[in-house]
């Protein structure tokens, strides 16, 4: 099977990557079932990346429709060691406009929908990760660095990103109570993939593409599905500019952070406790541990 170190989740809009070359389509099962749809390898900037278009080619998934955990195990099993996610968001923030690019660095969780898995754990395996730190600093930086040679986004560093269950918008209510939390943006998708990429030990971030205000804003009425859209295909041609460069950043570059080594300590169960099958079912996430 086709390797790749980098992994690239494109979200609304972000169905393909336009420079790839060398491209192989590549059809995987996990123990978590089929991911979102068929992973492109392709090389970007001299590297292997492994694109994933999170709600498939033609946008056919709903928020809540994901199969999180497929899409993080296949990337994980294409030996992906960085996720650059990309998300359409909303903002909650005056100052995070439309078109600006936010690198949100926490999450608050708004999901219930027991489709929504978020842990590759349970079912006779128990492992706690830490998660006060959310999102890759190392890769974070990569991205902000890589921002400043493209000139035309403006960029956004830390910030706080609600994951809300969707796939209706806020109500005026939630989004004040959003707001009144000193949230930055919020989306549908990503505090899924942050987790279990973690638990993947797999370092992740997110490029949130801020398509409009959220209802709490003014002038919210008066925005159009036309300009919505119109914003998204142009945050679609920044988020590619930014990933082409973030990728020439990190493509040579080796991990030091701690998002490599986070199982060391989180698995809780006694070896001879966990089952063949429970091995079998986790072996490209805890094989190195647990044999």
């Amino acid at each position: 099977m086709s390797q790749a170190k980098v992994g690239i989740i494109g979200g609304s809009g972000l169905y393909q990557m336009a420079e790839l070359t060398d491209i192989e389509e590549v059809n995987i099962d996990t123990p978590f079932g089929k991911p979102s749809d068929s992973i492109i390898i392709g090389t970007l900037q001299g590297a292997r990346v492994a694109f994933l278009p999170r709600h498939g080619r033609g946008h056919r998934l709903l928020p809540s429709e994901l199969p999180f955990r497929a899409n993080i195990y296949a990337l994980k099993l294409l030996g992906v060691e960085r996720i650059i996610s990309a998300s359409a968001v909303g903002s909650l923030k005056e100052e995070h406009k439309p078109l600006d690019i936010v690198i949100p660095d926490q999450f608050i969780d708004r999901t219930y929908n027991r489709w929504r898995e978020s842990t590759f754990f349970g079912d006779g395996i128990a492992a706690h990760i830490a998660f006060a730190d959310p999102v890759c600093k190392e890769l974070g930086d990569a991205i902000e660095e890589a921002g400043r040679a493209v000139s035309q986004v403006e960029i956004h560093r830390g910030g706080t990103y609600v994951c809300m269950e969707g796939p209706a918008f806020s109500t005026l209510a939630e989004s004040n109570l959003h707001r009144s939390w000193g949230a930055d943006v919020i989306g549908m998708t990503n505090l899924q993939e942050a987790k279990l990429a973690r638990e993947a030990e797999i370092c992740y971030a997110t490029i949130a593409l801020v398509t409009d205000y959220d209802c709490w804003h003014p002038e919210h009425d008066s925005v159009t599905v036309d300009i919505v859209i119109q914003n998204l295909l142009k945050n679609v041609a920044n988020a590619q500019l930014l990933i082409k460069e973030t990728v020439k950043l990190i493509a040579n570059r080796d991990r030091s952070c701690r998002c490599a080594a986070t199982l060391k300590s989180a698995i809780i169960t006694s070896p001879e406790f966990i089952s063949a099958e429970a091995k079998e079912r986790l072996s490209a996430i805890i094989g190195k541990y647990v044999k």
